[in-house]
């Protein structure tokens, strides 16, 4: 039971703690079809006749939200916001247009139409004023009259085809927003209103959603997330307990499919979601609003326990998946601009906090994103704020998250060092594919420092809702060049993407985990294999982060093993931003014209603006440019052997989609071969005041000592007295293990996985 207050703390405390979770007042009887170890049990009580509102409020969520109006200044500053928007066209007649563009005038209409009617609903229950009820109610009545008349979408996709909207997503989207407003004018409508619109409005986009597009439905994918999410809502504000057992379990509704099925089958035992954290961020939303659906009408499920609170640990994993300004890191399809300021981050984050014992350091984020949602949760989490106005920082660490179910799919090593704008963050990745959203590029290291994407990931090639953009959807280029493995900051063989850029293949494969080492603060490694995207070549990546007195900033240590019986081209690419400085390298503009580098796999749309090789045997290569307020130098083992391009994106762009970016691109042919480099931030600049210091690196080598089966050590010499000698262990990432590699007159001994002798 939500109790009257009495007094704030003892509210916040009791309201969603977790020993509260199963007496919230909800329908359905006390039967616990959870078993012993947290997976579903198909045991489903009879649905008991709803008291509506029933979906994200119900009777006591609405008192509690009036008892608190006035308390909370970031919530009553939504609420407002929210009423005076809602003024602007709360007297206009409905606007319900035929679907005719896939991003333009007609998507976004009935866009902010399922907005509106979800807010006029919500401020209906909250104000009594009876104009909102009327505002939905009339919105419905069109809604009636226009949904039976739709075929096909003329902008849909061929193979998945919407009504209301060009794909079926968006259909879900707009039921789910709907559902909440028919839920919450439910008992203003008389029995014929509300049979008109179950029959010509919530009943056939059920159907619609879980029949005609059933393959989706009952996949492991976030559209099918939002599909039974909204169809389950459907089913729990109709009172219709075969809709409401189809969400859960499935069209067949024996546990096969459904949102539990999804719950245990799309994250790790981690929380990390499969698709990486762009499309995480736009799942968590249905998972935690159907949750709390859910637990508002079954709370016997225990919906928020499920999967060792799965539901959690997701919510964490993606917020620790960003940078340090909030930007996602842009794995797989992603939108370089996507961050945790999203509002579909801002409610399962805000639910988290309710229902998940008031950790305050989410508070924190939610200071960064600036407002909560319209709802109870985003109140209690206003509350919270009230009382916690300076709340401790959310705690990004370096951590690991395993992918795949189980949690034997690879995975994602994050490494940390510093704070605020003086943190740098390595990532590796070493998950499976991520669906029909994932990337050939196994064993790719992004790199961040400054507050900046320093080596970058492409993301995706799209401009999302916008319509001049092939209507806002991916582009042909996302397919030829952003998936493409020559895209990312990792190694390609022989101009071929990984896996030869085979969905089929790529998706039943996936990279290993080495071992990851964070607890040394001046020395943070980790390391990952792969064996199954080249056939014939093992690849070992090992990438540390390395702090140092006579540095001002944490160096990133990148060594890059491959092995194969045959002779290959590896190309080692690093995308960087910002402007070229200098390097050591013998190069050959390419001034009065420019070619592709290749003619394939993404090397099609690379213009050769320079190449170059090494002038003199015994040097490393270096590369520095200037990015921010900061100089970065690439100091890598290399010989005269060794060919570099500088390359930028553009070639065979027709319509211009391409992003213009920089790469410089190592090349060796061998059989076996270790990248080996150090990424190096240092000095300043500052424009302003015209000044700069510190523009030429401190590392001046980088070479390879030797690489057997056992190990491979490297060694770094710079200035200020700097030689590092860094021993990683091929054989066996044991921590017991006993290593030893001799290099020329030297031998090095080591126990563990990595070591680094400083001198």
């Amino acid at each position: 039971m939500i109790h009257k207050q009495i007094g704030l703390a003892l509210a916040l405390a009791s309201l969603f703690s977790p020993l509260a979770m199963g007496v919230l007042p909800l329908r359905g009887n006390n039967t616990n079809p959870v078993s012993a170890d947290g997976s579903a049990s198909l045991a489903q009580p009879a649905l008991a006749p709803a008291k509506h509102p029933c979906l994200m409020l119900t009777p006591d969520g609405v008192d509690s939200i009036r008892t608190n109006l006035g308390k909370a200044p970031l919530f009553d500053a939504a609420l407002a916001d929210t009423k005076a928007s809602l003024e602007k066209v709360l007297n206009d007649p409905p606007d319900v247009p035929v679907p005719k563009d896939a991003s333009g005038p007609t998507q976004q209409r009935h866009a902010r139409n399922e907005s509106e009617m979800r807010n006029a609903g919500f401020l209906y229950q909250v104000t009594g004023d009876s104009r909102y009820a009327a505002f939905v109610k009339s919105r419905l009545e069109s809604y009636a009259a226009l949904y039976p008349t739709l075929g096909v979408h003329p902008a849909s996709k061929e193979n998945s085809p919407g009504r209301l909207f060009w794909q079926p997503l968006n259909e879900a989207n707009w039921l789910v927003d709907v559902s909440q407003a028919y839920d919450c004018i439910y008992n203003t409508l008389t029995p014929e209103e509300r049979s008109r619109f179950e029959t010509n409005i919530f009943r056939p986009m059920v159907q619609f959603i879980s029949e005609v597009h059933g393959k989706e439905f009952n996949i492991m994918h976030n559209h099918a997330t939002w599909f039974v999410s909204a169809v389950g809502m459907a089913g729990y504000v109709m009172g219709d307990e075969t809709i409401v057992k189809k969400a859960l379990y499935g069209s067949k509704m024996d546990g096969s499919a459904g949102f539990f099925r999804q719950m245990e089958e799309l994250f790790s035992p981690d929380g990390y979601y499969c698709e990486g954290p762009y499309y995480a961020r736009y799942a968590l939303m249905p998972f935690f609003i159907f949750a709390e659906v859910i637990q508002n009408n079954q709370p016997e499920l225990k919906v928020f326990e499920r999967h060792d609170q799965i539901l959690k640990k997701s919510l964490f994993a993606l917020l620790q998946q960003t940078d340090s300004d909030g930007n996602f890191f842009p794995l797989n399809d992603s939108m370089k601009e996507m961050n945790f300021r999203s509002g579909s981050v801002i409610f399962p984050l805000n639910e988290a906090y309710a229902r998940y014992g008031h950790d305050p350091s989410l508070l924190s984020v939610v200071l960064s994103e600036g407002r909560v949602s319209l709802d109870l949760a985003g109140q209690i989490v206003a509350l919270g704020l009230t009382a916690t106005p300076n709340p401790p920082p959310f705690p990004y660490a370096s951590v690991e998250y395993s992918d795949g179910p189980d949690g034997s799919g690879g995975g994602l090593g994050i490494l940390r060092s510093g704070l605020g704008k003086y943190l740098s963050v390595a990532v590796l990745k070493y998950t499976s594919l991520g669906m029909g959203h994932g990337h050939y590029d196994k064993l790719a290291l992004e790199y961040y420092d400054q507050g900046r994407e320093i080596l970058t990931d492409y993301g995706s090639v799209r401009f999302v809702n916008v319509e001049q953009k092939y209507g806002g959807r991916y582009l042909p280029e996302n397919n030829s060049y952003a998936k493409q493995t020559i895209a990312h900051n990792t190694v390609v063989v022989d101009e071929s993407s990984h896996y030869r850029g085979n969905y089929n293949a790529a998706k039943a494969l996936h990279s290993d985990r080495g071992f990851f080492y964070a607890k040394d603060p001046d020395f943070q490694v980790m390391s990952a294999t792969d064996t199954t995207a080249v056939p014939g070549v093992a690849m070992r990546r090992t990438v540390a982060m390395v702090r140092d007195k006579v540095l001002d900033h944490p160096v990133l240590l990148d060594v890059f093993l491959l092995s194969s019986e045959k002779e290959h081209l590896y190309d080692y690419p690093f995308h960087f931003m910002g402007q070229f400085m200098e390097s050591n390298l013998q190069l050959t503009p390419h001034l009065g014209e420019q070619h592709p580098l290749g003619e394939v796999n993404g090397y099609q749309h690379l213009w050769v603006e320079s190449e170059g090789a090494m002038k003199e045997h015994g040097e490393s290569l270096s590369f520095t440019w200037l990015d921010g307020n900061r100089y970065y130098t690439i100091t890598s083992a290399a010989d005269p052997s060794t060919r570099v391009a500088f390359t930028r994106t553009g070639a065979n762009d027709p319509n211009f989609n391409l992003r213009h970016e920089p790469a410089m691109i190592m090349r060796q042919k061998a059989t076996n071969h270790v990248f080996a480099s150090a990424i190096e931030p240092h000095g300043s600049f500052d424009g302003s005041k015209e000044s700069t210091s510190g523009s030429s690196p401190v590392i001046r080598s980088v070479t390879v000592l030797a690489s057997t089966k056992e190990g491979t050590v490297v060694r770094v010499i710079g200035e200020r007295k700097i030689q590092w000698t860094v021993l990683i262990a091929n054989d066996s990432p044991d921590p017991a293990t006993k290593h030893s590699v001799k290099a020329g007159e030297e031998t090095f001994s080591w126990d563990g996985p990595a070591k680094i002798i400083k001198k």
